[in-house]
């Protein structure tokens, strides 16, 4: 078996010191850049191997930090991971990555994990139905935890997510201000955090107009594309049917507007749609669909660096920090009703003619 490099083998290979060698591994501004080069360059070559577990020994840390989302194939979890992964970069530190898909199972098991190897800390957008008390137990245990996306009451720790229910508002606001009295909500469930704050603030708008909020006008569901595209026909059945739909999410809007064109009717013409998220192909859409933008990349690094900042014994909180969403103004909510009316006579009497 072939010796195990070490630090000391480093040094001596270069004439420096072992204290040199292993402050310029650990990227040390009290080597200079050329010479921290010079040794990683000769580490590599030698096959050093960082041993965590003896270093986690001296400091009393692991180095390993835990991400657990609900859907990594969600554009929107995509790009809070890239946020948080940019900013633990800054700092030198990587993450292991669970992916729970909503089953609470997966989700306890992974954070039993992250005790068991002795994890410095997690960043968790819960599973439905996460009590309170599983954050309490990974707290009371030394891991500490920062919730994203979806937060738990009475759960004691901090948590960052988009004003969910002001957002809302503004695409219901935004559909009231181009003729629309008749508006569904589709997609989402009260059984999150999300989902609740999304469907007060859809209430909270129609009501502030003077509109009676139909039952049959909300939908829920999934927040994914294909929970869009079935919610089309129960939307296309309901008597005296909307002029308009908000959807709980962008896949949620994308596959709701494929069912509309299925149907043969006209996203942004016929029936006027809003998402929410802005995901990068909300823009390319066709039609490019009018949207929230909720903060997700904001969302991602404030948690990571809050992390980051418990871990050098900032003081737990119980704050939630609601990140401002921003309308964004596109294709799929047309002109208004009066300017489809317009267009619909307009592709008549073309067809007489």
């Amino acid at each position: 078996m072939a010796q195990k490099v070490k630090l000391s083998t480093i040094a001596d290979a270069l004439g420096l010191s072992t204290a040199t060698v292993s402050l310029a591994l650990r990227d040390s501004p009290l080597v200079a850049g050329v010479t921290r080069e010079r040794i990683k360059e000769a580490a590599r070559e030698l096959g050093y191997i960082y041993n965590r577990r003896a270093a986690s020994l001296r400091t009393s840390r692991s180095g390993i930090l835990g991400v657990c989302v609900h859907d990594v194939m969600n554009p929107f979890f995509g790009e809070i991971l890239r946020s948080i992964e940019d900013e633990l970069d800054r700092h030198r530190q990587t993450f292991i990555l669970c992916n729970h898909q909503d089953q609470l199972a997966k989700q306890r098991s992974f954070v039993d994990t992250m005790l068991q190897l002795g994890a410095d800390g997690l960043i968790l957008s819960p599973s439905l139905g996460t009590p309170a008390s599983d954050i309490r137990l990974a707290e009371e245990n030394d891991l500490p935890v920062i919730l994203i996306a979806r937060t738990i009451e009475g759960a004691g720790v901090l948590g960052f997510r988009g004003d969910d229910a002001y957002g809302m508002g503004l695409a219901v606001d935004h559909l009231i201000s181009l003729g629309h009295r008749r508006i569904a909500m589709i997609g989402g469930t009260d059984a999150t955090s999300t989902g609740r704050e999304r469907a007060r603030g859809y209430r909270v708008a129609l009501d502030r107009a003077g509109i009676e909020l139909r039952p049959e006008w909300r939908i829920e569901g999934p927040r994914d594309r294909h929970s869009g595209f079935d919610a089309t026909t129960r939307f296309l059945a309901i008597p005296d049917r909307p002029t308009a739909a908000v959807c709980f999410s962008d896949l949620v809007a994308l596959g709701f507007m494929y069912g509309l064109s299925r149907a043969g009717l006209r996203p942004g013409i016929d029936i006027a749609v809003t998402g929410y998220d802005d995901i990068d192909e909300a823009a390319i859409a066709t039609p490019s669909l009018t949207t929230v933008a909720n903060g997700q990349s904001e969302v991602g690094s404030r948690a990571a660096r809050a992390l980051l900042q418990r871990l050098e014994g900032q003081p737990a909180t119980d704050e939630t920090v609601l990140i401002h969403p921003e309308l964004k103004i596109r294709q799929s909510c047309g002109h208004g009703l009066q300017a489809q009316a317009g267009d619909r006579a307009s592709i008549a009497a073309k067809d007489c003619t």
